[in-house]
């Protein structure tokens, strides 16, 4: 699928629906649960797969999640059960960054 910045995906397989803020210009495989996520206007018509029991970590609202190393970066807006992967490879909760001392 190739990702835009401020394109939403949801998942087929749970209630998840995160919102794009970085994309790469690659076409990557975005999963939940195990299958594909797709566009969130496609979303009513795509539903009713059945989740990995394997990929079932979740994805917490309004956190972000994302890979560096492929310039990825996703908001979630609907928290689900799924866990969301990349490639194939689960993308991680990126930590908050620290604000600055206000002496």
């Amino acid at each position: 699928m190739k990702l835009r910045a401020g394109q939403q995906i949801a998942s087929t397989v749970d209630g998840t629906r995160m919102i794009v803020v970085r994309a790469p210009g690659d076409d990557l495989v975005v999963t939940c649960g195990g299958a594909d996520m797709v566009d969130a206007k496609q979303a009513p018509s795509a539903a009713g797969g059945t989740a990995d029991p394997g990929q079932l970590g979740g994805t917490l609202l309004g956190k972000r999640y994302g890979d560096d190393g492929l310039g990825l970066e996703l908001l979630c807006t609907k928290p689900g059960d799924g866990t969301v992967a990349v490639n194939g490879t689960p993308v991680q909760l990126k930590e908050s960054k620290p604000l600055p001392a206000s002496d």
